[in-house]
């Protein structure tokens, strides 16, 4: 279990940097652009935790 929440932790670290470095290189200024920095932020935010809950609830 603790490798499966590892390997889902680390794919969202990898789709929320790859959204937020794909927003920072076209970002406009508009609703599209901030909307999808706040997604890949959530991104990166639930990647963290499921990398860091991976040992038993303790940070790793």
């Amino acid at each position: 279990m603790a490798n499966q929440k590892v390997l889902s932790g680390g794919a969202l670290l990898a789709v929320g940097t790859v959204l937020i470095l794909w927003t920072g290189i076209n970002w406009n200024g508009g609703a599209v652009s901030l909307g999808i920095a706040a997604l890949s932020t959530m991104l990166l935010a639930a990647g963290s935790l499921l990398m860091g809950t991976s040992e038993g609830g303790r940070s790793v």
